[in-house]
């Protein structure tokens, strides 16, 4: 028969190895919530999507557009008018009114960098996070600085006064938004990797798959 003080012990052992159990499934969970609102769902994209489905989505108008803009080199009028939609894709608190999605492609390239950051960072995450966490990040961060190089030459388009000037920058910005799109080599090694200068949205598309896979999510 068990005695008082074994009886006594016997629940703070049970509820000490909970404890213990459940730590590290808790901060896997930490890391997992950061990694759904990159991928699934965050709470101020439009439809609640991921934070990367939403940089995806503008950029694809932004590049759309960027496209358009190069369609009537001496057509001034067009061009700028193109030009203006891409901004509004970019970063819609800078151009009222447009095709994009209202959320603008800069704020959530950064909010994927963010959240995939506090994924890596969260106790207890994998070996696998960890990892591709900064592949994803490494692109992301890419996409955000082409992004603000094609809307300071954005600026210089709208306020040019001759259609040469205009062309000329909007083939630069339809490069930008290409590669945000779909990356870039930049060292011409024929291949496209997640490293800095070379991943776009594709790439970081394609190591958050690897991340949750790797998960079993």
């Amino acid at each position: 028969m068990a005695s008082p003080t074994s009886r006594r012990l016997a629940p703070a052992l049970l509820v000490g190895s909970l404890a213990v159990w459940a730590g590290p499934a808790a901060a896997q969970d930490a890391a997992h919530r950061h990694m759904g609102h990159v991928a699934d769902q965050w709470n101020d994209t439009p439809d609640q999507m991921g934070l990367l489905p939403a940089a995806q989505a503008e950029a694809e108008v932004a590049n759309q557009h960027a496209a358009l803009a190069t369609a009537q080199p001496d057509n001034l009028q067009s061009i700028q008018r193109h030009i203006g939609h891409v901004v509004h894709a970019l970063d819609p608190s800078m151009m009222d009114g447009g095709p994009g999605k209202g959320y603008g492609l800069i704020k959530a390239a950064q909010g994927a960098a963010r959240h995939i950051a506090l994924a890596a960072e969260a106790e207890g995450a994998s070996d696998n996070v960890k990892t591709h966490a900064q592949h994803v990040q490494a692109s992301s961060d890419n996409v955000v600085k082409w992004a603000q190089m094609a809307m300071e030459k954005a600026h210089a388009v709208l306020t040019a006064t001759d259609a040469a000037t205009a062309a000329a920058l909007a083939e630069e910005i339809h490069q930008l938004t290409t590669a945000i799109v779909e990356g870039t080599d930049a060292n011409g090694d024929g291949r496209i990797s997640w490293g800095e200068g070379e991943g776009g949205l594709a790439q970081a598309t394609q190591h958050m798959g690897l991340m949750k896979r790797g998960e079993g999510m």
